[in-house]
């Protein structure tokens, strides 16, 4: 009996020590349980046809015949003009990067910045600073672009990255350059036109319309097709005969 008094002994202090680690491992973040998963489309991304002003997660596949022929009608909207000279492109042009500060799109003025407002959008099982209603430290987040998920922290920050759909420099080129400050940066910070993703995909991407780039899956090509399709229109920025016939093909066109 002594020594299986020992034992029993032995097994509590375990569990207490156990149960003393798992409390721990908490300190100094808050998990926001509801983030992300609360929402439509969490952990796969939302159909980009259900999600026209972009403040639903992700990006999702377009699979069905139908959409895909809602896709290529979209498309089709769009405008088509010669790339424009990139001369004076800057991006501060486009006001700081990720700023609140912002009129005219969802998030602006929500006291959190824009990269934060799109991790927290698009990830599951968000963590937050401790006492911080806006920064996020840890995540997992489905990558539309090669269709993985990953497990995000603030000490690998570049692992995700924001990507605008249609860059900025892309922008610049085919009409931004005459437009007024407030509306560049409206286009630099609007949900619509951003998207978290793998950063090599994104560093990969560059400046590149779609006849010159698309995700790595090509499952999600045409939903992409059809995001890049609907800042496009949002902003009456045309695109190339190129991009838009490479964003035809992609939804079947």
């Amino acid at each position: 009996m002594p020594a299986r008094r020992t034992v029993l002994s032995a097994a509590t202090v375990f569990l207490i020590s156990a149960l003393a680690l798992t409390g721990c491992s908490g300190a100094g973040k808050r998990v926001d349980a509801d983030a992300g998963a609360a929402a439509s489309g969490a952990g796969t991304g939302t159909s980009p046809l259900q999600n026209p002003d972009g403040t639903k997660p992700g990006l999702a596949p377009l699979t069905s015949a139908e959409d895909q022929q809602a896709g290529r009608e979209l498309i089709g909207k769009v405008a088509t003009a010669r790339t424009g000279s990139k001369d004076g492109y800057d991006r501060n042009e486009f006001g700081p990067a990720w700023t609140d500060n912002v009129d005219g799109v969802p998030g602006g003025h929500n006291n959190c910045d824009t990269r934060n407002d799109l991790l927290a959008r698009d990830g599951t099982g968000v963590e937050r600073k401790d006492g911080s209603k806006c920064v996020v430290t840890a995540m997992t987040i489905h990558d539309p672009y090669t269709g993985r998920s990953v497990q995000w922290s603030k000490q690998q920050a570049s692992k995700i990255q924001i990507d605008h759909v249609m860059p900025l420099s892309y922008d610049w080129q085919m009409g931004a350059s005459g437009w007024d400050k407030a509306k560049r940066v409206q286009i630099a910070n609007d949900p619509l036109n951003l998207i978290p993703a793998d950063g090599s995909q994104n560093a990969s991407k560059g400046d590149s319309g779609p006849a010159a780039w698309l995700p790595a899956d090509p499952r999600i090509r045409c939903a992409y097709a059809v995001r890049f399709a609907q800042v496009s229109l949002k902003y009456q920025l045309p695109v190339t005969d190129a991009d838009k016939k490479a964003m035809l093909a992609q939804c079947g066109g």
